[in-house]
């Protein structure tokens, strides 16, 4: 059907504008193990949600090859949406859906820019090999001018 067509019987489709914003991030397993090793705790709940400190230390001594990978995606994450200012990164967390696959799920300041953005949907990645974990997030967000938290 042409314009004037789509005129005539009034039916027009509205368009929302999107924006593909993406983020990666690579870090060196020893690093994260080195501040474990140095800060314990602090750093723990400084950087993971409770959730993810206990997933990641389900053997009792924590996994940093999948703390290192949440990590990332955090990193990812920050890169995709470029906030102005910093943000929590326990406002940031990793979860896994009904087939395990790994989601970011957001709050407090970060889910209000999510919200602003228009968040319509977003895939997240994570790997890890050897001494090298990784994270890409991938989000589609509506058209917005850019934005601050």
């Amino acid at each position: 059907m042409g314009i004037r067509e789509r005129a005539r019987r009034g039916v027009w489709k509205r368009r929302v504008a999107t924006r593909i914003r993406v983020g990666t991030d690579l870090v060196e397993v020893s690093d994260v193990e080195r501040s474990v090793a140095e800060f314990g705790d602090r750093y723990l709940e400084r950087v993971y949600t409770p959730r993810e400190i206990a997933r990641c230390s389900a053997s009792g001594t924590p996994n940093c090859r999948s703390l290192a990978a949440r990590f990332a995606a955090k990193e990812a994450v920050v890169k995709a949406l470029r906030p102005s200012g910093g943000v929590a990164y326990t406002d940031l967390e990793i979860v896994t859906d009904s087939t395990g696959a790994p989601v970011m799920s957001f709050t407090g300041s970060v889910e209000r820019l999510v919200q602003t953005l228009g968040l319509i949907s977003s895939s997240l990645s994570l790997s890890h090999d050897g001494s090298y974990a990784t994270a890409v997030y991938v989000a589609l967000t509506r058209d917005h001018h850019e934005t601050s938290l």
